[in-house]
């Protein structure tokens, strides 16, 4: 050997969920660190982590969590978080017509063990957002090599979970 050895290349999915990994890496959250990007024609258009709006503290600097002090659980009340999410942050800080017919690659980590945390999904907010700024996928890490692909338009915007239990309004 010439000390160049043939490797097996990452695929490109995996790729961009490993960069939208180590972009959580910059989140100040206590409890869930999410990295988010926005990619379209192979090129990143824009990313984004959890954090608080600029000029304000991050929860890691103050060392407190209004949700952790209430006990509230995962996935509840949003509106007690000081910080903008992932998606959001990536969503504002491209341009609509950047993002229409682009994929956004969502990955989480616990924020205690570092560990990928699986089966999770954009909130309802984030969401209304991902449909609004015209991105066409969400790609959802659930381990390492493993991920969930979801069709805005048709998991999204067709299955409108907002509207459960209340069809036929």
């Amino acid at each position: 050997m010439t000390g160049y050895e043939l490797t097996t290349r990452r695929d490109k999915i995996n790729y961009y969920l490993d960069i939208a990994q180590t972009v959580a890496e910059r989140c100040t959250c206590l409890r869930r660190h999410f990295g988010a990007i926005i990619v379209k024609y192979d090129e990143i258009i824009s990313t984004g982590y959890v954090g608080a709006p600029r000029g304000r503290a991050n929860c890691c600097d103050l060392n407190y969590c209004t949700r952790e002090h209430l006990n509230i659980p995962q996935g509840e009340r949003y509106e007690l978080c000081r910080s903008v999410h992932a998606e959001a942050n990536a969503i504002i800080s491209a341009s609509r017509e950047e993002m229409i017919g682009s994929t956004l690659y969502l990955a989480c980590t616990d924020a205690a063990t570092g560990e990928l945390v699986p089966d999770t999904s954009s909130c309802a907010m984030c969401k209304r957002m991902v449909i609004n700024a015209g991105i066409e996928r969400v790609i959802v890490r659930d381990t390492k090599i493993d991920f969930r692909v979801f069709n805005v338009y048709n998991d999204w915007v067709l299955q409108d979970d907002s509207l459960e239990g209340k069809r036929g309004y």
